[in-house]
């Protein structure tokens, strides 16, 4: 068995990481974050790679953060917990956007437990994919903390504000046909299925224009913040992009060649 807290597998361009610390419920660690933080950074810059499923190994999705963690920072001189806690933040933040702008298609493929911080980052991923086995709920409330993986900002636009409000207020846990009523989750499927139903949808997602696809994915990410005129403008920009790129150029040579061939 792998001794690595982060699995990493490529096959036909689509890139299956899995979170493993099964005896812990991939609980998210310093060690285990930073193991993903690389893992996440190879898998941006590798063009030979289409889609990322991200799932968890054995029961658990991910746990949210390791306990042992908090108790070390409560160990913590008073007057360094600030520093150390606003210095974790930046880490934890800082691989939240590695997920939320990855310039490819992602999956979270959730088979099991998504609590705290591991239902933050399904939804940092672009779709969530369920077993029938899986369950969300923020639970940062049951701590005395609050969602500091994006929850605040990725949960209200999947279920509208005070839904949000709800489930991070009461911390409760929704199975996984809640969730997909919710809306929180995409699509549901078995768990013998789960990961190959992911990939299979990585597939589908990423044959297209890796090209236009990026740029449609960083211009989409932004659109409830933006105006309709910024929004137009980076299009306008990303089109020129578009315009010069192997794939466009490709797929209208193509096009007009068909074409000439039926006249």
């Amino acid at each position: 068995m792998s001794t690595s807290l982060i699995d990493l597998q490529t096959e036909a361009g689509i890139a299956t990481l899995t979170f493993n610390r099964p005896d812990k419920r991939n609980a998210m660690s310093d060690d285990m974050r930073t193991e993903f933080i690389h893992a996440l950074e190879g898998i941006a810059a590798n063009t030979a790679i289409r889609a990322l499923v991200l799932t968890g190994a054995g029961k658990g999705f991910c746990a949210g953060g390791d306990i042992s963690g908090m108790e070390r920072r409560m160990k913590a001189p008073a007057g360094e917990v600030g520093f150390n806690g606003w210095h974790r933040q930046q880490r934890v933040h800082y691989t939240q956007s590695l997920l939320h702008t990855m310039p490819k298609p992602v999956i979270a493929a959730v088979n099991g437990a998504a609590s705290g911080l591991g239902a933050d980052t399904a939804l940092a991923c672009d779709f969530i994919i369920a077993s029938e086995w899986a369950n969300f709920s923020w639970s940062y409330i049951h701590r005395g903390i609050i969602p500091d993986g994006g929850g605040m900002y990725f949960l209200p636009r999947r279920v509208g504000l005070p839904k949000a409000k709800e489930l991070i207020f009461t911390g409760r846990k929704l199975d996984a046909d809640e969730a997909l009523a919710l809306g929180i989750v995409d699509r549901k499927t078995s768990a013998a299925t789960l990961v190959a139903d992911a990939q299979a949808w990585a597939t589908e997602l990423s044959k297209g224009s890796a090209t236009a696809l990026a740029l449609s994915k960083t211009i989409l990410n932004q659109s409830f913040e933006l105006s309709a005129q910024q929004i137009f403008a980076q299009g306008s920009q990303a089109q020129g992009i578009c315009y010069t790129s192997t794939e466009h150029r490709e797929s209208v040579m193509a096009f007009l060649a068909k074409s000439i061939a039926k006249e």
